[in-house]
């Protein structure tokens, strides 16, 4: 039986690619894509997330979800990694039908998970505004969600501490006081951080073969990605992408792919160091400990590149 799951994104070039990937998976159904604010404005992400299901026949409910954290000021659109509109040199064309639920993203995660008890992930590629307002809105979503499976975070393994500072991610860094409350709600999270999305690498070559082999799917991956692959050879020196936001889809697919620990998980909320994770993974005793209250979640600190490498390859060819 297929995974149903809810996709909470704010598509962006590696939220497209991630999108594309939960489609083409036989084991995975996507109900629906919520957005949020991250990488482009909700306007822009919305028209996105409607372009995308729109041309690709993806069949799910877009909903709009938040426009804006829901403590810290707006941090604002990641147009250098993302270009202007969210999809680099893309756009999604101006008329774009916006054909969306009318609840609210967090009303809509509420309802359908109350709905379907048990049998829905939900998938968070951006800041984690949405989940923590559906925490606040009904508490009793932990009892209803199946998992929570979230790209974002960075734990120094690898030495991956940080990209939007030296020590935050920036899904994290975006809402870190969502991201604190969704870590430690009484809910199964497992966290894709940059501790396993450095990992695995698009090489410039894979996605040039995804252009000749994929029709018009990796046309389209080729497309998105320029802008994204310029920003990669200016600031980091490689010709290719790190695998964000489809490595989370790929958990959901199949966990073997990854190695996780487990323990609870807190998040720096002001100050220099705000954004950034930290997992307890220790049994010890501490006095001053506001870790250990909470649940433990799931870490991944492991991956099987190449393995996840074919899996996308296959998934997206399937599409062609």
């Amino acid at each position: 039986m297929a995974e149903k799951i809810i996709f909470d994104t704010d598509p962006g070039i590696d939220d497209a690619m991630a999108l594309l990937f939960a489609h083409a998976l036989p084991n995975i159904d996507m109900m629906a894509i919520t957005t949020v604010y991250g990488n482009g404005t909700i306007e822009d992400c919305t028209r996105n997330a409607c372009f995308l299901n729109d041309k690709f026949n993806m069949g799910a409910t877009v909903v709009r979800g938040a426009e804006g954290p829901i403590t810290r000021d707006p941090v604002g659109p990641t147009v250098v990694v993302h270009g202007e509109h969210g999809l680099g040199t893309v756009e999604a064309p101006a008329d774009q039908p916006i054909n969306i639920d009318p609840r609210p993203a967090h009303v809509y995660m509420s309802e359908m998970t109350r709905a379907h008890p048990g049998e829905i992930t939900l998938v968070a590629v951006g800041p984690l505004t949405n989940l923590a307002l559906a925490l606040e809105y009904d508490p009793e979503i932990v009892n209803n969600v199946k998992e929570v499976v979230i790209m974002g975070a960075a734990f120094g393994e690898q030495g991956h501490s940080g990209n939007i500072s030296p020590v935050a991610e920036a899904n994290i860094y975006d809402d870190p006081h969502a991201a604190d409350q969704v870590f430690t709600a009484d809910w199964h999270v497992v966290i894709v951080g940059l501790d396993v999305t450095h990992q695995t690498f698009f090489t410039g070559e894979y996605l040039d073969k995804l252009r000749d082999e994929a029709g018009d799917v990796g046309q389209f991956i080729w497309d998105v990605s320029r802008f994204y692959l310029k920003f990669y050879s200016e600031r980091v020196g490689v010709n290719g992408c790190h695998v964000h936001d489809p490595s989370a889809v790929a958990y959901v697919a199949d966990p073997s792919l990854f190695t996780t620990r487990k323990g609870p998980v807190r998040v720096v909320t002001d100050g220099p160091a705000i954004g950034m994770t930290i997992q307890k993974t220790d049994d010890k005793f501490y006095h001053h400990d506001q870790w250990s209250s909470n649940r433990a979640q799931s870490v991944c600190v492991g991956v099987e590149n190449e393995r996840l490498l074919k899996l996308y390859w296959d998934s997206i060819l399937s599409l062609a």
